[in-house]
């Protein structure tokens, strides 16, 4: 059975019908007969929606997505300004904001609480207030361009790329099959790793590993980064396939939106991080 390399869309339901989704018959989750020949899969109970419920459709996942990104956006604006005017708060933004929003996504994950949109806004806001300072310690020692204009195409290049893999799942250009899927987890596993190891490594050698040092690997590394982000909308987009097909509950697009804006975030920061590397004397 086809799982997700975002831990907010694990254990989804795999139940054909439902709404419009994401993708089309050859690229969503239900046609399975269709994508892997003859090979079944077992499928769970849909959700029972009550009486005063009704079922999610695409609609709900594109307004739960657009509010969340709403509320990080506006957070990171803040969180932007307050440490422009006072860098001291950047260090504390970034440290706060990544460690409670990495609890929060922990809480949502594994509490089962991805509906739940206190914990999705909270953890937007936390997010919002991490990127906005990340992004100015980023950006604010690079000559020849503004930090502005840096956050401006890292913000532009996060959208194209996860509109372009909005369209590649749609056409089904590339399929979700358990092989890629474990590929993609495969290798979020491994840059995990190497995050970790170069971590590590800095307390004891300058730079760590190279891979943030802003060296030729670092690059290459970065890219790896943001082609493995950028493949994991894709698992994204199947899984919201399955909640839709699976007629689950409206509520239940808030861990949609949640999962989205987890890979959303990651790609910024990789993306923002390559462009500094490009741009740094």
């Amino acid at each position: 059975m086809r799982t997700t390399s975002n831990p907010v869309f694990r254990n989804l339901p795999k139940q054909e019908g439902g709404y419009a989704s994401f993708g089309s018959a050859t690229a969503g989750a239900g046609q399975m007969t269709q994508q892997f020949g003859q090979q079944q899969y077992p499928q769970a109970e849909p959700y029972t929606t009550g009486p005063a419920q009704r079922a999610m459709t695409i609609d709900d996942v594109v307004t739960k997505t657009g509010i969340t990104l709403g509320v990080l956006t506006i957070a990171a604006i803040i969180s932007y300004t307050l440490s422009h005017g006072n860098p001291g708060l950047a260090s504390a933004f970034v440290i706060g904001g990544g460690l409670v929003g990495l609890v929060l996504v922990m809480v949502a994950s594994f509490g089962n609480k991805m509906d739940n949109p206190a914990i999705v806004l909270a953890y937007a806001v936390c997010e919002g207030l991490f990127l906005g300072a990340l992004s100015l310690l980023m950006t604010f020692d690079i000559q020849g361009v503004s930090a502005e204009t840096l956050i401006a195409q890292a913000v532009l290049g996060t959208f194209g790329v996860f509109f372009g893999m909005l369209v590649v799942y749609k056409t089904g250009a590339i399929r979700v099959t358990p092989r890629l899927t474990r590929m993609i987890i495969g290798a979020l596993i491994g840059v995990v790793v190497l995050s970790l190891g170069n971590l590590i490594a800095s307390f004891f050698i300058d730079g760590g590993l190279g891979l943030r040092a802003g060296g030729g690997f670092a690059i290459i590394f970065s890219l790896v980064c943001i082609g493995i982000a950028a493949f994991s909308f894709l698992l994204d987009f199947d899984a919201a396939d399955q909640l839709i097909r699976a007629q689950a509950p409206e509520k239940a697009a808030w861990g949609v939106a949640l999962g989205l804006t987890v890979t959303l975030v990651w790609l910024y920061v990789e993306i923002l991080r390559l462009l500094s590397y490009f741009n740094n004397d």
